[in-house]
């Protein structure tokens, strides 16, 4: 696993040695990356952007983010081996002061009525294939109503998931990568 483009291009990312992390294939990092940089579909761009990756598991993606010129990155992750190892991909790179770890689980970060949200101009989601909650978060972004108005939902899921999107965002794109596929979510507009 490494970095695909910008000022890290080439460096390498560590990654958990387990089976419980599923680390994000370069090719379906690249095909998003490409997306964004070059669709007309949707007005986001990496650069100066500010970045909400959750499930972040190494940090792949946000990492990525921050190599094209993001302005920062909140990582969200709760499994303390994919922790340990995001905490030493930010230090390799010496990203600290363009990241953020915050060490709940997804659904434990939006319940926390103490914490100060941040608007994201990108949210990435990429929860384990089994999780069958992601309505809940969805719902959550929504409601927490952190991401700006020009802002996109990017999700990682297996080919056959089919998650309950609600009716306040619109599906604006769709990909398969071999088992992935990649959703692109907006905001709708009332």
């Amino acid at each position: 696993m490494r970095i695909i483009s910008g000022s890290f291009k080439g460096k390498k990312l560590l990654q958990p040695l387990d089976k419980l992390t599923r680390p994000l294939r370069d090719l379906v990092k690249e095909s998003i990356f490409n997306l964004i940089q070059h669709s007309n579909q949707f007005n986001v761009s990496i650069k100066n952007s500010n970045i909400l990756d959750l499930f972040a598991g190494s940090g792949s993606f946000g990492l990525e983010c921050l190599s094209r010129g993001s302005k920062n990155v909140t990582f969200v992750e709760n499994y303390s081996k994919a922790i340990s190892i995001l905490k030493k991909n930010i230090l390799n790179l010496k990203l600290e002061k363009n990241s953020n770890v915050i060490e709940k689980n997804c659904f434990e970060y939006f319940n926390n009525s103490n914490l100060i949200f941040d608007y994201f101009d990108l949210i990435f989601l990429d929860p384990p294939y089994k999780e069958s909650n992601i309505n809940l978060i969805l719902s959550s972004i929504i409601e927490k109503k952190i991401l700006k108005k020009n802002g996109i939902i990017i999700m990682h899921r297996h080919k056959k998931d089919d998650d309950e999107i609600p009716n306040t965002l619109n599906k604006i794109n769709e990909r398969l990568y071999g088992i992935s596929k990649i959703v692109i979510l907006e905001l709708s507009i009332n």
